[in-house]
């Protein structure tokens, strides 16, 4: 089935957040869940109810995320977790600025509709990253958050190479290198369903923050 914008959903065991998040996804967009290694069924539960799957074998929220990039085919792409932490019905956000040709990036600014949606340690680490971002690469960005929207063709030949948690501060310094006009806009950050990989633990945090410093250092 064509679509005019293909949602990428990296997913590793998300089987409990899956029903209700696809739910949510509007009719007009694709969803491609992309299993990075699920034990407890996701792929089986993301197919039956009605989204595209494809395996991830490099384990990595770069490698998903490219992997569903690679099996896109809708001219707009748009990312998300498939934790139910975002509201599907705000995705609108994120893609209109891309279809109205206002933005070539657009990044969806994660406001947390309660306190335990976003961990303190989480927090803090994103903001003292994005104010690095901010002084030495004249990114004017507040959140590196999961949820963005992009051409597709052009995001494929930005070559983007992280297959880690670096990856979203790539995409974002290799757009402002290429002269890319990069936003935000709010959207509402719920508490995930299950433990998160990443946010979840100061351990998983901290890779993600050395991965994106690796980046920085890279690029400034």
């Amino acid at each position: 089935m064509s679509s005019s914008v293909d949602v990428i959903l990296p997913c590793l065991d998300e089987a409990r957040a899956l029903p209700s998040l696809l739910a949510e996804l509007p009719p007009s967009y694709r969803a491609i869940v992309v299993d990075n290694g699920s034990t407890d069924g996701s792929a089986e539960i993301a197919r039956r109810l009605g989204a595209t799957v494809v395996t991830a074998e490099q384990r990595g929220y770069g490698a998903a995320v490219h992997a569903g990039l690679l099996a896109a085919t809708a001219p707009i792409v748009a990312f998300c977790d498939a934790d139910g932490s975002f509201d599907m019905r705000q995705l609108d956000r994120v893609v209109d600025p891309i279809r109205s040709g206002e933005a070539d990036l657009m990044m969806g600014r994660r406001i947390a509709v309660t306190a335990q949606a976003w961990p303190l340690h989480a927090r803090v680490a994103n903001a003292v990253l994005l104010w690095f971002v901010r002084l030495r690469m004249q990114v004017g960005l507040h959140d590196l958050g999961p949820m963005r929207a992009a051409d597709r063709e052009r995001l494929v030949g930005l070559g983007i190479r992280d297959r880690r948690s670096g990856y979203p501060l790539e995409l974002v310094l290799r757009a402002q290198r290429a002269g890319w006009r990069i936003d935000e806009v709010p959207v509402d950050y719920r508490p995930r369903v299950g433990r998160s990989k990443v946010t979840g633990t100061v351990r998983g945090t901290a890779q993600a923050i050395g991965d994106m410093l690796r980046m920085l250092r890279r690029y400034a």
